[in-house]
């Protein structure tokens, strides 16, 4: 993590220095490119001054000829002394006066020519000129040994490349010992989580951490959260499942056990006569067994922690309803039950198999619950009232004329294995528990209420689901 820092912070820091030094270099030639054109401008205007110097030709053609340097050549030469120099040659490129270490170039025109030349190490601009003088027709050429694209160079290395290498050194430096500075709360949390035990789950202290990585930590503590809260539903999950499962499965063990041993004793022959009360009886506590292994795997699936990085899906709820009551039209009308529907149409965000358990679960209760010859009705549809937020709502509910759930406990009957005391018939206490942490999965809540009112007491239950209806 530390290299990681230290390598993105040497590159964000390089990468602006390695600009900024281009830039400079830029900037750098261009001056140099102007100050070059001034020195061809400078030795253009020179040129025709050096002609006039030329006053009268030699005694013979291989002498030199007599020159008076004119005042701003001899400034030129003197100012630049071992850096400037003329040559003056006849029309065939003969040396007649001035410095011989300049190189013969003959123009091909009348026009000033330039070009560049070195000498012990020297570059040189040169401008050369044929031109017509008392002396005749001459070749001259005057040098200016300091090219500014000469001194470019030097100034990139002196000035851009040497002062950016120290800079970028120093940062390097800089860096390391800031980045070492700067991670030590972070590298101190990072060996506090390594430290910790698999079982510890506590929250971290945000204080105890800089503020740039108290973000970090807070989603840290509510990943803390939900795993603690998904391991202690688990556990909640086992003790209640092995609590629930000991007494029925040790009913059938204790009644399987008589059994064999009856069969096993000397007078029944290895034959066992069961009454038809007996095998019910068995197909009884069958039925409750796989209906109570069923129900708590349902509601391990139903998790809200757990659905809650699941993708949902578009459900109709007038065709899950269709299907529920498919399912429920033998048990209900077995017990003389009037099983109806209500349904418009409508829709929601979830999933459809949790859906599909919630309402099984409502319908399944209220025909358990209602006396034989009652009424169950399943709803849904759009509601009239939005929410508030403005946004469209669906209701699902179940009805019942039965005895229906006391005020006082429709808050506990939504708690897993409770029962209303005096309850008559089969249960385990996990229909509505099931129900309430489906509608949790879908960020709902499952309401209760009376359906009516019998003799001037409330009666039947109302179970409603409000949900939000996706656009």
């Amino acid at each position: 993590m530390k290299s990681g820092l230290q390598r993105r912070l040497l590159l964000l820091l390089l990468a602006p220095l390695s600009l900024f030094a281009l830039v400079s270099i830029y900037f750098d030639y261009e001056a140099a490119g102007n100050a070059a054109l001034q020195q061809d401008q400078q030795l253009r205007r020179l040129a025709p001054l050096l002609a006039d110097s030329v006053l009268a030709p030699g005694r013979t053609a291989d002498d030199s000829p007599v020159m008076l340097l004119a005042p701003p050549v001899e400034e030129f030469i003197k100012a630049r002394a071992g850096f400037a120099g003329y040559r003056v040659s006849d029309a065939e490129g003969r040396f007649l006066a001035g410095d011989a270490w300049i190189s013969m170039v003959a123009p091909t025109t009348r026009e000033p020519e330039f070009h560049s030349m070195e000498e012990n190490g020297v570059t040189y601009r040169v401008v050369a000129q044929r031109v017509r003088t008392a002396a005749g027709e001459l070749i001259l050429q005057l040098a200016d040994g300091s090219d500014a694209r000469q001194q470019w160079v030097r100034s990139v290395v002196f000035k851009v490349l040497l002062p950016n290498l120290i800079l970028v050194l120093a940062a390097a430096l800089a860096v390391n010992w800031a980045v070492t500075r700067a991670l030590r709360p972070l590298l101190a949390l990072k060996e506090a989580v390594e430290r910790r035990s698999p079982r510890d789950l506590s929250a971290i202290d945000p204080q105890s951490t800089p503020s740039e990585v108290r973000p970090l930590v807070a989603s840290l503590n509510r990943l803390f959260a939900l795993v603690n809260d998904q391991a202690e539903g688990q556990r909640r999950f086992v003790a209640d499942a092995a609590h629930q499962l000991r007494t029925p499965l040790a009913g059938l063990q204790a009644q399987v056990e008589a059994w064999a041993q009856a069969a096993m004793a000397p007078a029944a022959g290895r034959q066992l006569t069961l009454s038809a009360d007996k095998i019910m009886a068995l197909r009884s506590a069958t039925r409750r067994t796989s209906q109570l292994a069923n129900q708590l795997l349902a509601l391990s699936r139903a998790d809200a922690s757990h659905m809650a990085g699941q993708p949902v899906h578009r459900v109709d709820l007038k065709d899950l309803c269709e299907l529920v009551l498919a399912l429920h039209l033998d048990a209900a009308s077995a017990k003389g039950i009037d099983l109806g529907l209500e349904a418009s149409f409508a829709q929601v965000s979830g999933h459809e198999w949790l859906l599909r358990e919630l309402l099984g679960n409502l319908v399944d209760n209220a025909v358990r619950y209602t006396a034989p010859g009652g009424t169950v009705t399943i709803r849904c549809g759009p509601l009239v009232a939005q929410g508030a937020a403005g946004e469209a709502q669906v209701f699902l509910e179940v009805e019942d004329d039965g005895p229906g759930i006391p005020a006082a406990e429709r808050a506990r009957v939504l708690e897993r294995f409770y029962r209303v005391p005096g309850t008559v018939g089969e249960g385990n206490g996990l229909g509505l528990a099931i129900a309430d942490e489906i509608a949790r999965a879908h960020r709902a809540q499952l309401t209760l209420e009376a359906a009516g009112s019998r003799e001037g007491a409330a009666c039947g239950l109302r179970v409603r689901l409000v949900m939000r209806s996706p656009a």
